[in-house]
């Protein structure tokens, strides 16, 4: 009976939380015709359908740019937004494009996904702040200034051996997402352009996708000290559902071994620093046991409550934090 009081607990506080996941490559399996958002579908972990089962209140669509693929990168910007805007359109009665925070409670009074436009890499700009800016004007509200690589804005943890940090078009540009409200996202970024865009931006950063460098030596995961610089600025780390991020088998994990990284978050950024960032289908067929698609979400809300994170702290986890920064920002 305790357990079954348990279920009820958790599925209810789930069902009532705004909850923000601020990672999703589903837009490129879309480019690429593999499936449709409004379609349900075996493929994958993220589709329209599958969000509503899984409680989800805002997920951040990612447009990035492919070197294999041609075009140059804000050709491949704008193919992705306009994919973006196609699929909502199509299937508007599941999904509306959210670009401030009052969208995205509009979306879950209405039992409709909110999609937020986010960029993964400067390189879909090519240097140019116009583009950020026509970007902002279709919707653009979260920018990461890399992905792995070293481009025109930053270096990525692939460089890690140059000891590389902002360039000038990189400071003009944490500059101008400060200006026109759009979040700096810093996942993949190398530790010196880390130090650099928190001593630039004015507004409060986050990283979308990453886990503890404490409990996993991995490049992409942040240190301690990386940690508390962020939540010192207000910022929001999103812990990520990617197995050779989170422990020694990177073709599969347990989502206790995620909630451990997200423990450790919270022992050194507070309860306010730590959100989600799951990187649906980022990261091939690999998979998080209990989390494997977006429709498991409320088995993170149930890890929660069974490790004894009271309603308030759980709310703030599953979306509280990144829709205080949003505000803030947007």
């Amino acid at each position: 009976m305790m357990a079954s009081n348990k279920i009820v607990d958790y599925m209810s506080l789930h069902k009532s939380s705004i909850v923000v996941d601020t990672h999703c490559d589903t837009l490129g399996r879309v480019f690429e015709g593999q499936r449709r958002l409004g379609e349900h579908s075996k493929l994958g972990q993220f589709d329209l359908p599958r969000a509503i089962a899984g409680g989800l209140t805002a997920e951040l669509m990612a447009t990035f740019v492919n070197t294999e693929r041609p075009g140059s990168g804000s050709l491949q910007t704008f193919q992705f937004m306009d994919v973006f805007h196609e699929e909502i359109d199509a299937y508007a009665e599941l999904a509306m494009q959210a670009t401030n925070t009052e969208d995205i409670l509009l979306a879950k009074q209405s039992g409709k996904i909110a999609l937020i436009l986010s960029m993964e890499g400067a390189e879909g700009l090519e240097g140019d702040l116009g583009v950020l800016r026509t970007a902002y004007r279709l919707g653009l509200r979260v920018l990461g200034l890399t992905w792995n690589r070293r481009n025109e804005a930053a270096d990525g943890v692939g460089e890690l051996r140059t000891g590389g940090g902002l360039t000038n078009f990189g400071v003009d540009l944490v500059r101008e997402c400060n200006n026109l409200g759009i979040v700096v996202d810093m996942a993949h970024l190398a530790p010196q352009c880390v130090e650099d865009v928190l001593d630039v931006s004015e507004s409060p950063v986050v990283v979308t996708h990453a886990n503890c460098h404490a409990l996993w030596e991995h490049p992409r995961n942040l240190t301690d000290h990386q940690l508390e610089n962020i939540a010192k600025v207000g910022g929001v780390v999103g812990v990520t559902a990617v197995p050779p991020f989170l422990g020694d088998n990177p073709e599969h994990s347990e989502i206790d071994i995620l909630l451990d990284h997200l423990d450790h978050m919270i022992s050194i950024m507070g309860e306010d620093g730590v959100g989600l960032g799951m990187d649906f289908d980022g990261i091939g067929d690999i998979r998080v046991s209990n989390i494997e698609d977006v429709s498991q979400l409320p088995n993170i809300t149930k890890g929660l409550v069974e490790r004894g994170y009271d309603n308030q702290v759980i709310q703030k986890i599953l979306g509280g934090n990144f829709m205080r920064v949003f505000s803030l920002i947007w």
